[in-house]
């Protein structure tokens, strides 16, 4: 049985390659979609400080964002692409790093308790699959590195999931 071990890094990207190895060790095996997504979200939460959100968005059709398994408070259920940061994200194929939602155009607020979001979509076969979406009560608590480590968290994900 796995067991998530305390991460004791002294900078970000040793702290995500850890995390990484983590994930590909929690994921070694599984193919199911919602299983590992259930298992990735409960990691990121229970590993990244000043989360108050983290989970995933799957693109059910070319319009729509579903509500994936998520650690946190409950969320909106559907959004549309082109909508919010996790629409928005999808819709530009790329990641979204939020320092203020309340200053993103649209921002769709499922928790008002949050205040910085970074969204990274889900890459298979030139598609995108969804997004992971992590929300902070902290402005601007992530940056470049945190994109980085998560894009690397997605990929992890997608190849074990699909």
């Amino acid at each position: 049985m796995f067991q998530a071990a305390t991460i004791n890094a002294t900078n970000k990207t040793d702290f995500y390659r850890e995390l990484c190895q983590q994930l590909n060790g929690l994921l070694h095996g599984e193919r199911d979609t919602i299983a590992n997504a259930a298992n990735t979200s409960a990691l990121i939460f229970q590993a990244l400080p000043d989360l108050n959100w983290a989970g995933f968005y799957f693109l059910k059709s070319d319009s729509e964002l579903v509500l994936g398994p998520f650690q946190g408070k409950t969320a909106c259920v559907r959004i549309a692409v082109g909508k919010g940061v996790c629409g928005t994200a999808v819709e530009k194929g790329a990641s979204i790093l939020v320092e203020d939602v309340h200053a993103f155009p649209g921002h769709i607020a499922c928790d008002a308790a949050s205040r910085s979001e970074l969204v990274v979509p889900l890459h298979h076969d030139g598609k995108i699959l969804g997004v992971i979406d992590l929300d902070s009560p902290t402005p601007s608590r992530f940056d470049a590195e945190d994109q980085a480590g998560v894009e690397a968290l997605a990929r992890i994900f997608v190849e074990a999931s699909y």
